[in-house]
């Protein structure tokens, strides 16, 4: 009888793990694998990892404190990375390597010639990353340490998911074949035929309307902020990506939702906005649209999260927004996962 193989199982090193995104999206991918390590600074994203996989892995730890000898002690072949984004944002004042938040990505690129028992490495980072000094000096180190590497800007709305979220991602392989667009390009749009039929807004929220009336906006917000926000109805088919100050922040953080059709909710509203100064009729009519922020478990589906993820009791809705906000979109990932 002909003896069954094992499929090849990938060590995986997760650096700045967050909530487990990336290795959600190894699942995704289907392939095998198992995390050797995970390290994080954040203690409340470490709780919410080790809530959904267990505490074997996860680690409160400072990721400039490994060195070479280390990573390859732990014999892993791939390394997946989401580090700060703020370095290269407007509110992190786009400072750049200049930014101390850099410095464990900075340290990770030192090594990369120093450890050759790594041989695939998957990173995300914010749109804007990819005109930065530090993605210079990563793909510079890349390069020197053998590997070929392929730049993305994508966005999950491309892959059918009714939700946008630009990033950048980086994948790279060494000692392989080389990918078949030059490392310098940067892939806008997928590569594959993802002409999937676009899912509605409307198939990922909960229903149960007692228990989302916490949700809903406040009066001071529907009269002075909802004319700016971007209201989500069922038949949408995306909404604004989501940041780590959702509800904190009423304006460009994310969109709310509305369970009224857009026809009846473009109608209130245009009576509500006829009410001139009548505040009292103007209140009334917007209360009467229903507008309530997305919760936590919707933000999540809409980020490709796999319906068991949870999170602990203990973690209130402002910190699950928040590290929300911080992570990725997982089916994106996975897909990239599958091209590397």
């Amino acid at each position: 009888m002909e003896e069954v193989k094992s499929k090849p199982q990938h060590l995986v090193l997760e650096l700045f793990s967050g909530i487990g995104g990336m290795r959600m999206a190894l699942e995704q991918a289907g392939k095998e694998f198992e995390i050797v390590s995970a390290i994080d600074v954040n203690p409340i994203a470490n709780d919410v990892y080790k809530h959904n996989f267990g505490d074997k892995t996860v680690r409160n730890g400072n990721i400039l404190s490994l060195t070479a000898e280390k990573i390859t002690k732990l014999n892993v072949d791939t390394i997946l990375m989401s580090p700060p984004c703020q370095p290269f944002t407007r509110n992190g004042k786009f400072n750049d390597i200049n930014d101390r938040r850099t410095d464990p990505f900075r340290h990770i690129c030192e090594l990369l010639d120093k450890i050759p028992l790594v041989q695939f490495i998957l990173m995300e980072n914010v749109k804007g990353f990819e005109k930065s000094q530090a993605c210079e000096m990563y793909n510079a180190r890349l390069e020197e340490a053998g590997f070929h590497y392929q730049q993305y800007i994508l966005s999950p709305h491309q892959f059918g998911v009714p939700n946008t979220r630009h990033r950048y991602y980086c994948i790279a392989k060494r000692n392989g074949t080389e990918f078949k667009w030059k490392g310098d390009e940067i892939i806008a749009k997928p590569q594959d035929d993802c002409s999937a039929k676009q899912t509605l807004v409307g198939t990922i929220v909960d229903k149960q309307q007692e228990e989302l009336e916490k949700y809903t906006l406040k009066s001071a917000t529907l009269l002075k902020h909802l004319p700016l926000m971007d209201v989500c109805t069922p038949e949408s088919t995306n909404s604004m990506c989501f940041t780590k100050a959702y509800t904190h922040y009423a304006e460009g953080t994310g969109s709310v939702y509305c369970t009224l059709s857009k026809q009846d909710f473009d109608k209130t509203y245009a009576l509500a906005m006829s009410a001139g100064e009548d505040e009292d009729r103007k209140l009334a009519l917007l209360q009467e649209l229903r507008v309530r922020y997305f919760t936590p478990k919707e933000v999540a589906r809409l980020m490709s999260f796999p319906e068991y993820f949870s999170f602990p009791e203990s973690i209130t809705n402002k910190q699950r927004y928040r590290v929300l906000g911080n992570s990725i979109n997982v089916f994106v990932v996975s897909v990239l996962l599958r091209e590397l």
